[in-house]
């Protein structure tokens, strides 16, 4: 199963059209006197909402851990306003045709156990491809609920729901409302759920209004499970996810109250289905919201034309969010595999030549997220992070491998082997590291009263050994497991006197500029706050910054610096190294703050006003102009002193793009890639 194919699946297409729109298309499936749709909506709004109440019960999470709510992820218009049920659209959607690929009515036969031969996809180089047809043959196994199940009273004996005798168990529900016949296989509607109620004869009427999925159904949804959230949460952050790529309905204010935010998800498609940063991709967005005459002017050759394209793409979402009025956008999710080229980087192929090499990984990571930047200036959150992320298993869900950091990809790890013989793991010791689970309170020691996260992962000695090892070098540590660090590791604005009107990043020379624009209306009100809460504060990461002395080294004969750019011992560090020797025999072990001193190295160039550095953080003060003033924009640049940090180990391939053929070097010759008109 593939989350983007599952849409296109019996059961998707049943639940979400049930879940949304049962009350239109399902009027007979009544459960404890309720229409499947408010059923369904109830239980699950007020199974969140409970979860409110228990957050706003804990009375310090609010506003600080929890500052919105998402109404559902990745909702699916299921089988709402399709044309035919005959047909499957060949214009691609966000179901995507790969494997075997049912029409809904071979799909509503299927799980009646009704053999049929279907299409099938694979995904090529340009795309989902015909690949022949495939027989699937249930052997008369239904995927319906036999009547067995429930006792004679239509009650469930586990779950207590009491079915409607109008609602026939052992049968597909749309045969049961007419749709289609058992018997024959014939589809008596095909269009039925193309128009709204009281359409539901078998003679159709077009001059009925066609559904609108987002406005009649998710629209709604939405403005329920806002209410009963506000009920626990009133100052929450309402984050507008409608299904993928599709644009947001208006929202009244009443709803929204000035605490909103457009979270659309976005993820380069190509890279995430093929697992492989390709020479070539297509702007998937354009060809879903009709921009192009052929799905070949979509086409995009060269790096430069496929950031450019990421980057416009990203644009559009957030032109999306002034539908809803004037709100932020942040990218809900947004990601990468890790397993591409046949899990290359964890030495599955080669011989193990490649392994801990994720320079691939990084060129398709920093090109997403390079989207985000740049005149977007959004927001975003990365999918994602798994503790017991492995090479073996991945994240652990539908062989999904996305995660930002592996156990088996730390330093320690015996390089460029697919398993290791160690049997002590990050979470434990032998066969229970398989069993990590939260630490109770009492297990974590008193000494090390902040060990929340960490503390919670990992027994209480492993604990104080990783704050030994940041402590010995914060940044092997931070590096330590992570898979394409530098890209997603990158500079960003947490705080703005203003606002970001444009962010430059080069991965490839660690040089960030941001410009500000700021506006009379973002002066504070006198005694608010004080100056030096008023800087706009910029994370500059330790992975792109590091002082020399923090880096690891390889010396020479006569102790100078590698070509890393690491120092030689001199008594500063021998200091370093003697304190650091001693604390790791204490029984006391006191994590350095994130805030020390002298962790970068850095350049800093402002086009106006005074800047300062506190660990990874950099803050920035600038005047605002006076009242009646117009904006003004202030520029800061940021670089390592001692140029970019080579990774020793694994450099920067210097095969571009995983593998060019002759198209892209002539692309690529061009500087701006090439795009297919």
């Amino acid at each position: 199963m593939i989350w983007s194919t599952n849409y296109g699946r019996l059961l998707s297409q049943t639940v979400f059209t049930l879940f949304f729109a049962g009350r239109d298309f399902a009027p007979k499936c009544i459960i404890d006197g309720k229409n499947i749709q408010d059923w369904l909506q109830e239980h699950y709004i007020e199974a969140m909402g409970k979860m409110a109440d228990r957050i706003q019960a804990a009375g310090d999470l609010l506003e600080e851990c929890v500052i919105g709510w998402d109404s559902m992820n990745e909702p699916f218009e299921g089988l709402c306003s399709w044309k035919d049920l005959n047909v499957s659209p060949t214009a691609q959607g966000s179901t995507l045709r790969k494997g075997t690929h049912p029409s809904p009515a071979q799909s509503f036969r299927l799980g009646m156990g009704q053999a049929q031969t279907v299409e099938n996809f694979k995904f090529g180089t340009f795309g989902p491809q015909r690949d022949g047809s495939v027989t699937i043959d249930p052997k008369g196994v239904k995927v319906w609920s036999a009547p067995s199940t429930e006792r004679p009273d239509g009650v469930h004996p586990k779950w207590g729901w009491k079915r409607d005798p109008g609602w026939t168990l052992g049968i597909c529900p749309w045969a049961l409302h007419g749709v289609w016949d058992v018997e024959t296989g014939y589809v008596n509607r095909p269009d039925y759920f193309r128009f709204l109620p009281p359409t539901h004869l078998l003679s159709p009427r077009l001059d009925e209004p066609e559904v609108e999925f987002i406005q009649d159904y998710w629209r709604p949804h939405f403005i329920a499970f806002t209410e009963r959230i506000r009920a626990s949460h009133p100052e929450a952050i309402m984050f507008v996810q409608p299904p993928v790529f599709s644009m947001p309905p208006t929202i009244s204010e009443d709803v929204l109250k000035g605490r909103g935010a457009y979270s659309g998800h976005y993820y380069d498609g190509l890279t995430l289905v093929t697992r492989h940063w390709n020479w070539f991709n297509a702007d998937a967005l354009g060809l879903l919201r009709g921009k192009y005459y052929s799905p070949l002017q979509a086409v995009k050759i060269g790096e430069w034309a496929i950031r450019k394209s990421l980057q416009e793409q990203l644009g559009v979402l957030k032109t999306d969010a002034e539908i809803i009025g004037p709100y932020p956008t942040i990218i809900g999710e947004i990601g990468i595999p890790y397993d591409m080229d046949d899990k290359r980087a964890y030495g599955w192929t080669d011989g193990g030549k490649y392994a801990g090499d994720f320079s691939r990984h990084e060129k398709a990571l920093d090109a997403s997220l390079n989207a985000t930047d740049g005149p977007n200036a959004i927001n975003f959150t990365i999918w994602t992070y798994c503790a017991d992320n492995c090479h073996d298993w991945g994240d652990g869900w539908n062989m999904e491998d996305l995660s930002l950091w592996s156990e088996d990809d730390l330093r320690w790890k015996r390089k460029n082997q697919r398993h290791s013989d160690d049997s002590a793991t990050l979470f434990g010791q032998g066969d229970d590291s398989s069993k990590a689970g939260l630490l109770k309170p009492t297990q974590i020691p008193s000494r090390t009263p902040s060990a929340v996260s960490l503390g919670t992962m990992m027994s209480a000695q492993q604990f104080e050994s990783d704050l030994v090892r940041w402590k010995e070098n914060p940044y092997e540590f931070l590096t330590d497991g992570a898979r394409a660090v530098k890209a997603f590791s990158r500079p960003f604005p947490a705080k703005v006197v203003g606002k970001s009107s444009d962010i430059q990043f080069d991965i490839s020379k660690a040089q960030f500029k941001l410009v500000v624009t700021v506006r009379p209306e973002d002066r504070l009100k006198a005694g608010t706050s004080s100056e030096e809460e008023t800087a706009t504060e910029i994370y500059v990461p330790l992975v792109h910054y590091a002082h020399s002395r923090l880096l690891p080294s390889t010396p020479s004969a006569d102790g100078a610096a590698n070509a890393s750019g690491s120092v030689s011992k001199n008594a500063s560090t021998m200091d370093l190294q003697q304190s650091l020797s001693q604390s790791s025999t204490s029984t006391t072990v006191t994590a350095p703050s994130v805030y020390e001193k002298d962790m970068l190295d850095l350049e800093v160039e402002v086009s106006a006003g005074r800047w300062s550095v506190d660990g990874q953080l950099l803050k920035w003060w600038y005047d605002v102009p006076e009242a009646g003033s117009a904006p003004v924009e202030y520029t800061i640049q940021i670089r390592r002193r001692g140029g970019m940090i080579v990774n020793a180990a694994h450099a920067t391939t210097s095969e571009p793009c995983g593998g060019w053929n002759w198209m892209q070097q002539v692309c690529f010759g061009s500087g701006e890639g090439c795009v297919v008109m």
